[in-house]
């Protein structure tokens, strides 16, 4: 049983809604650094691929398949929630997160990662949510702890940026788990 968000306040104030096109300017600057950009798959270097990245997202909401969420404070987006890979067979997701530069390290995608998680759990009825971050990234791994993901293991060699290949720790959260209340 589906219940569609249209937006969501964290508890920390934040705003959780859709990607619109005048957010481009954030999703230029999120992936302005390298490290982002070699993850994308894709070059988000100019305002077309960014309105591109923005139109992506919608295809996914539309298809059911993915829900990706600006995070906002005070109108400005600083971050990104995502849950896609969405299986109702199994009633699985698979959450990403990023933030901009100017909001790493203040909680933001914490806040957006418990309440995405609340609402992939109460709201498309999943079961599980698992996501997975480089072993050399504990930033990441802090946001997951912090969400009330529990680490579960090391997938050798998983990714490739370039010539490297990294090793990824997977975390996951079941519906289940009684973590973040509120």
């Amino acid at each position: 049983m589906k219940r569609e968000l249209t937006e969501l306040l964290t508890p920390e104030g934040l705003l959780l809604r859709s990607w619109r096109p005048d957010d481009a300017p954030a999703v230029l600057r999120a992936f302005a650094p390298e490290e982002m950009s070699r993850q994308t798959g894709r070059p988000v270097t100019t305002t077309a691929e960014a309105l591109d990245w923005i139109a992506g997202r919608e295809g996914e909401r539309a298809a059911g398949t993915g829900y990706t969420w600006a995070v906002v404070r005070d109108g400005a987006a600083l971050g990104s929630v995502a849950v896609t890979a969405v299986n109702h067979a199994h009633d699985t997701g698979w959450v990403s997160y990023w933030t901009t530069g100017a909001a790493r390290g203040t909680g933001v995608a914490t806040a957006g990662v418990r309440a995405l998680a609340r609402w992939a759990f109460e709201g498309l009825g999943l079961h599980r949510l698992e996501l997975g971050h480089r072993t050399n990234n504990p930033a990441s791994c802090a946001v997951a702890l912090r969400a009330g993901f529990a680490a579960e293991g090391i997938e050798r060699k998983k990714l490739r940026y370039g010539e490297i290949r990294y090793d990824v720790e997977r975390h996951a959260r079941l519906a289940t788990d009684h973590v973040n209340p509120g």
